[in-house]
């Protein structure tokens, strides 16, 4: 019985220094990201704690299982935890749009920080130089010298040019 304690701890650390070094890759990774196309360092450090979450969350939801968790147990207190979050989030959900929003542009959009966009509108078209993409909103800075704060959620929704 001692033998099959001491495999379960070797497994265990085994897991947490996995998900260590897994932290450490992505992260690196994410430096050379921020590097390679100009993103601002507290929209690596934000993605950087998501994936850190996501990443010690899995491990230790692994290490419990391995432990004899039951997982009847497990189910019905994660979907008690989602459930609940899921009724903040709702309370919420423009912040939660904008929040996915802010991730879809920092993985995948062709505009980075420094670029001119036009936000083309049906009545009148936004110009400017992208000065911050944030968690929430993205920031022009117009031709007259005013700053414009444009939710990411609405970034998505409107056509763009860019140069």
């Amino acid at each position: 019985m001692e033998f099959f304690e001491n495999f379960k701890i070797l497994q265990s650390i085994i897991i947490l220094a996995v998900a260590f070094l897994l932290r450490f890759l992505i992260t690196n990774s994410l430096r050379k990201i921020q590097i390679k196309f100009g993103f601002q360092r507290a929209r690596i450090l934000v993605t950087n704690k998501v994936v850190s979450f996501l990443i010690f969350a899995t491990a230790i939801i692994v290490v419990a299982f391995l432990w004899g968790v039951d997982e009847k147990q497990l189910v019905l207190f994660i979907s008690s935890f989602l459930t609940i979050l899921g009724i903040a989030f709702f309370a919420q959900w423009s912040m939660l749009s904008n929040i996915t929003a802010g991730l879809i542009l920092f993985i995948n959009y062709p505009v980075k920080i420094g670029d001119s966009i036009t936000i083309l509108e049906k009545d009148n078209d936004l110009t400017g130089q992208i000065k911050d993409i944030g968690v929430f909103f993205i920031t022009l800075t117009t031709k007259d010298g005013q700053n414009v704060s444009i939710p990411n959620s609405l970034i998505l929704q409107k056509m763009i040019k860019y140069k």
